[in-house]
């Protein structure tokens, strides 16, 4: 149960009072020893006398009670109440526009739609979370990429000065290609300047000679439709050389690809904006660090706290 805020005993305090009293003491005594009035120990006491046996076992007596009249002369009559959620119900609008459209007062309205349960339109219903995971390392690789501003020194999150910041002159942006397993967590990550077929097609392939360095063989790698994944001659034929199957996902489903996504809002925290740099090359300079700290000891809440680098010691197939 919740207690108003301003109460001054919870529940084992009313029970102690009631039960101090019922051992003999006064009801002024009593006030004083629990450090409450003297009307707040006569109420918590008749409220008890008045109770039967098993709302005194349950303790439901000593509840608190709805501070709601029980009677509201000046309410709105039911009829005029019912013409007012019509309206909503109708045309969808605010408490505004039903005002004026009724000639009710706004803050009526607003009373009469919120008891309706009419002040905001239903939330729709979300889907069941469909969690999965790949036995094995290699199984499936997820890949995205991500964008970072380029900067030539610290803006105004740093300075809190926005006159430091120049929007004449655009730096351009850096484009993360980033790649996660499945099973272990494992990442790869690097800095270009674009996401082109043939930037797509290098990246990956560096990255699988990473996880080949780490013994995992990779089977299946998931992006979304982006054309450098989907239309890029270097990257099918990158994929059919190390027999991979390439998996992509629904249009406009990103929590398909969940993995990396949730790597690229880790990524942005921890690195591109957990560190104050001097520019964007400085902040290039330090993903390596970062990706090396987080495959190697950065817990894991996935993973029961320990670092993606503990599931890829023991292999699928390859226990000793």
């Amino acid at each position: 149960m919740s207690f108003h805020r301003n109460a001054k005993l919870g529940l084992a305090g009313r029970y102690a009072l009631v039960s101090a009293v019922e051992g003999g003491m006064s009801l002024k005594a009593a006030a004083a020893a629990f450090s409450v009035s003297p009307a707040t120990a006569h109420r918590w006491w008749h409220r008890w006398l008045e109770a039967g046996e098993e709302a005194r076992r349950t303790l439901s007596c000593l509840f608190d009670r709805s501070s709601r009249p029980a009677h509201s002369p000046r309410q709105l009559a039911p009829e005029l109440e019912d013409a007012i959620c019509a309206c909503r119900r109708a045309t969808g609008w605010g408490p505004r526009l039903v005002a004026g459209a009724t000639g009710f007062c706004h803050s009526t309205v607003w009373k009469v739609l919120r008891r309706a349960g009419l002040s905001r339109p239903p939330r729709p219903v979300r889907e069941a979370a469909n969690r999965y995971e790949w036995p094995c390392p290699g199984d499936l690789l997820h890949m995205d990429t991500s964008e970072y501003a380029r900067f030539q020194r610290p803006g105004h999150r740093v300075t809190g000065d926005r006159r430091s910041q120049d929007r004449r002159h655009r730096d351009g942006i850096d484009i993360v290609h980033a790649i996660v397993d499945d099973h272990s967590r494992l990442a790869y990550a690097e800095v270009h300047s674009d996401q082109r077929a043939a930037t797509v097609a290098g990246f990956l392939e560096r990255a699988l000679v990473f996880y080949a360095e780490h013994g995992i063989a990779v089977r299946r790698v998931m992006t979304d439709n982006a054309w450098a994944y989907t239309r890029s001659r270097a990257v099918r034929q990158l994929l059919a050389r190390f027999e991979i199957r390439h998996l992509t996902i629904k249009p406009y489903r990103p929590r398909t690809n969940g993995k990396v996504e949730r790597f690229h809002q880790t990524m942005a925290r921890e690195w591109a904006y957990g560190l104050v740099y001097r520019s964007h090359r400085e902040r290039a300079a330090a993903l390596p660090h970062w990706l090396e700290h987080y495959n190697q000891r950065r817990p894991h809440s996935s993973l029961g706290g320990l670092p993606p680098i503990s599931r890829v010691h023991n292999l699928c197939g390859q226990d000793i």
